[in-house]
């Protein structure tokens, strides 16, 4: 989604800042998306990709689509906007660029960062960013791109780019429109490029509060496998499946946060392992057994209690990118990589100053990334996959924190009339 906030470059910029225009940059099927994803479960193969890329609502030129040239966003000569940009997609990254301008980055997930000029973001699906746009140049019509970012070999993706137009106030409906081309969906370097330039404000109004000192160090391997079915039509009596250290999670029937908060035993367990429990070359050779444990399993933190966590991609069946998102918390990316993460080296790189705070990260393909947070919030929280395919097949988890001391260190209770799963 893109929000538009306008601001007069003649003053402040948070002088009369107000909402412009809106956008969404999502993904469309021409079938029943219920239907889609209930023939792949059946199946035990992947969903088929989407048959279109929108923003707003539009998909722009596409090929045998009618179309009224897709979504507009007006703008006035010499005025800066404020573009709050969402990924509301379901399974893919998106690249983002406008013709001929630059785009400031100034918040990532709702956290301000050390403004950076760009051509080219990157957003996964449930991130945010805002960035600034100046209408610097000459009048006319400029084309907006968003397109697919996914640079691991042998994934079916929908390739589509969905276009909007930047148009210059005055500017005659028939005029040409200035074109960009958008990165090719493998283009590590610019994902790279962006990913890295992130820092936070870390200053006195808003210092970067990363813990130094860490209780829980964690290692989670997230990746495909492969696990027997009985019931499913394709895949040679096995169906593809995702877990994160090889614990392929199963939803309860009786909501997580129900259990723990009513003690109701039998819904989940608290023995989801700490480290992998088969240590192996994860971004080589796959292992020879590609089945993952079935699972409703979660990690449990004291209040207060803090964590390093360091995220693997895996290659047992492709190495690929998997944006994670963590509920109730922010987190500081401390570090990231390729190949097998080595605590012994890659510890000693982490910025610890001031890192991007995030509450959805990608973990590269092939590689790993590192977070840091403080479980402050009691309760029940999801980590999981922020690609619906692999959050449907299983890679997801659970933390579990305690309570800390006194009412305000300590789980709400429901309300009376709230329905119970």
């Amino acid at each position: 989604m893109l929000n538009s906030h306008h601001a007069s470059t003649s003053g402040a910029l948070n002088d009369e800042l107000h909402l412009a225009n809106s956008a969404l940059s999502a993904e469309w099927w021409k079938s029943d998306t219920e239907a889609v994803i209930n023939e792949a479960l059946k199946s035990g193969l992947a969903p088929n990709v989407s048959d279109a890329h929108t923003i707003n609502g539009h998909p722009g030129s596409v090929t045998n689509c009618s179309t009224e040239g897709g979504f507009t966003l007006p703008v006035q000569s010499g005025d800066t906007y404020l573009l709050r940009i969402i990924n509301a997609a379901l399974n893919e990254e998106l690249f983002f660029k406008i013709a001929g301008h630059t785009l400031t980055i100034v918040e990532v997930d709702a956290t301000y960062v050390k403004p950076v000029k760009l051509d080219t973001i990157l957003i996964a699906p449930g991130q945010t960013t805002n960035v600034l746009v100046t209408a610097n140049q000459n009048s006319g019509k400029y084309l907006v791109a968003a397109s697919p970012f996914l640079d691991t070999p042998n994934i079916t993706v929908d390739n589509a780019t969905a276009t909007a137009t930047l148009h210059y106030s005055g500017t005659l409906a028939n005029s040409p429109t200035t074109l960009t081309v958008p990165p090719p969906p493998n283009a590590t370097a610019v994902a790279n490029k962006f990913i890295t330039s992130l820092r936070s404000l870390n200053s006195k109004k808003y210092p970067a509060k990363v813990p130094l000192k860490v209780d829980h160090k964690l290692l989670f391997t997230v990746g495909l496998g492969i696990n027997p079915c009985a019931t499913c039509k394709a895949g040679n009596g096995s169906r593809a499946v995702a877990s994160v250290n090889n614990v392929t999670f199963v939803m309860p029937t009786t909501a997580l946060l129900q259990a723990h908060f009513f003690n109701i035993s039998g819904v989940f367990t608290t023995d989801f392992p700490g480290q992998p429990p088969h240590v192996f070359n994860y971004t080589g050779t796959p292992p020879s057994v590609l089945q993952t444990n079935n699972g409703t399993k979660a990690y449990k933190l004291s209040y207060n209690s803090t964590v390093e966590l360091v995220l693997q991609d895996t290659g047992i069946i492709a190495p690929e990118n998997h944006p994670v998102h963590l509920h109730g918390y922010n987190f500081f990316a401390v570090g990231r990589g390729l190949g097998n993460y080595n605590p012994k080296i890659d510890r000693k790189s982490f910025n610890l100053v001031d890192p991007v705070e995030r509450n959805t990260i990608g973990v590269p393909s092939g590689g790993w990334v590192a977070i840091r947070f403080l479980a402050d919030n009691p309760g029940v929280w999801f980590m999981h996959c922020h690609l619906e395919v692999h959050t449907t097949w299983g890679l997801k988890m659970a933390f579990v924190v305690d309570n800390g001391k006194g009412p305000n260190e300590s789980l709400l209770p429901p309300p009376s009339d709230l329905p119970k799963c």
